[in-house]
């Protein structure tokens, strides 16, 4: 989507930027009236990328030079980004930059572009992302090729980040990036990449159905959109095999191959940065990433085996065990209180992670509180989903619905303002009542709900409902999470 009349931002700081980064987001009713449509195809989305490239000053060609990690799939693509990266980052001897794109963001918009791990400074952001704004607003389009770019307009908000990442990536010399799809792969605006070292491809599940469509078949063929000829793709074991079947005949059509990857036995006794005995796939996939960059590289004389049994590199294993994802089964101890955090929002990534949470607090006595947002997808069948993985081996005293508002005053953290979400809704809690409703329905130990109307309130809720240490859950919204770790960020907890 195209944005019309953009904020013109006089100042050139990171409030500035983020303030005109959020004007390029698409709001809710242009977002229903697009769906009410039915075109869930915009065939148009990769020529505009090609041609806001051109306008940056960038042919899709100059990004090869970055040596790029493709990642896409349904569960569990940005844990593997991040496992491919912190493997990367090991041997900085040889690449001393590795830049990292993965959405969405938790804290801080500039999670999103990263270098050797880390966010870039709010300082580099402001200054990249002015540079992209300014040729934007210096350059035009041929309008006979291109009649939504009309003078004035900028891509929508994930499109201009991507150009931010590259434009970034390049001036700072990345010699290798990781990039996560954000939606699908085939018209994705990561797409524009031609040449990746290697491709990869996580578990596949039904999601984001308006856009990828309704079957696992749809979604796989959408998601095989990012294989490129002579690039190998690399999957987890245990695909749908139906979807495996489409990934497969996706390879053959872009003339390359498709792995499997098996779970490495060597990871059997390893810690890893990110909790989870599921995990342990993405891991392994990431391993076979890294490994094909860093073979590419001349740095390893020789690829690492798909098979179980093949011998990983030590600094492999160090790089899974000091892999840092935020959100993505975390644990926080604060104060008295024990927080698990997981922002998963899908079928499949939330029976993940309730039963990460089940498994590791089944033998505590202590009382249990459940903290879920979910604002646009089924919000009452993921919760059914949650319940029935935490069932009955844990059960909860009180569950707590909230919105995804950050701030009693009403407000959204500047990084986390959303307007992708029906207003209407979040202020009258309409979403929030029905899963209070949907709980007492299905929940037969009578746990007490509750429903706030921002983050910051929910968190001072559970801080009052016991004296007595307790284990919280957090699930359902990576939207919660964020605002939940930035409320975090303002209190002290002793």
């Amino acid at each position: 989507m195209i944005i019309r009349n953009p904020l013109r931002m006089v100042g050139k700081t990171y409030h500035d930027a983020v303030t005109a980064l959020n004007s390029l987001q698409s709001n809710y009713a242009n977002i229903m009236a697009i769906r009410q449509t039915g075109d869930r195809k915009n065939i148009m989305t990769l020529l505009e990328m090609h041609e806001w490239s051109r306008r940056i000053g960038y042919a899709a060609s100059d990004f090869n030079k970055l040596n790029i990690v493709h990642i896409t799939g349904t569960k569990g693509k940005g844990s593997t980004a991040a496992f491919t990266s912190s493997i990367l980052g090991q041997y900085k001897e040889k690449l001393p930059r590795i830049g990292l794109y993965t959405s969405p963001h938790l804290r801080s918009v500039r999670e999103r572009i990263r270098i050797n791990g880390e966010p870039i400074s709010e300082k580099k952001f402001a200054k990249y992302f002015f540079e992209v704004w300014d040729r934007l607003d210096k350059t035009t389009s041929p309008l006979d090729k291109f009649p939504h770019m009309v003078p004035g307009s900028k891509p929508g908000y994930f499109k201009f980040l991507t150009l931010l990442s590259f434009h970034t990536f390049i001036q700072e010399g990345c010699k290798s990036c990781v990039y996560e799809v954000g939606v699908g792969g085939e018209l994705d605006s990561t797409n524009i990449i031609q040449k990746p070292t290697v491709c990869g491809v996580t578990l596949l599940g039904i999601d984001h159905t308006f856009m990828l469509g309704d079957t696992i078949e749809e979604i796989a063929w959408n998601k095989g959109g990012i294989f490129k000829p002579e690039t190998p793709a690399f999957t987890v074991e245990k695909q749908p095999s139906k979807g495996l079947i489409v990934l497969k005949e996706r390879a053959a059509e872009r003339k390359t191959t498709l792995t499997e990857v098996s779970v490495f036995k060597q990871l059997q006794n390893v810690k890893l940065g990110i909790a989870g005995e599921f995990q342990k796939s993405n891991a392994s996939l990431a391993i076979i990433l890294a490994s094909e960059v860093l073979y590419s590289s001349n740095i390893l004389k020789e690829k690492i085996g798909c098979n179980s049994d093949a011998p990983i590199p030590e600094k492999f294993i160090i790089g899974l065990q000091s892999t840092n994802w935020e959100g993505r089964c975390q644990v926080l101890e604060r104060g008295k209180n024990v927080w698990y955090i997981d922002g998963a929002h899908t079928k499949d990534s939330m029976v993940a992670a309730s039963t990460w949470f089940r498994d590791t607090v089944c033998l505590s006595k202590k009382k249990k509180i459940l903290l879920f947002n979910q604002q646009s997808r089924d919000a009452n069948a993921l919760v059914n989903n949650l319940h029935l993985a935490v069932s009955p081996d844990v059960t909860f005293d009180d569950v707590i619905f909230t919105t995804n508002i950050t701030w009693k005053s009403g407000s959204y953290s500047a990084d986390l303002v959303s307007m992708n979400t029906s207003q209407e809704d979040v202020e009258k809690l309409k979403v929030q009542d029905s899963l209070a409703k949907n709980w007492s329905k299905i929940d037969n130990n009578c746990a007490r709900t509750h429903v706030t109307t921002n983050i910051e309130e929910a968190n001072e809720l559970i801080e009052m409902l016991y004296d007595e240490p307790v284990d919280i859950f957090v699930t359902g919204s990576l939207h919660l999470v964020g605002g939940l770790l930035v409320v975090f960020d303002r209190i002290n907890v002793k």
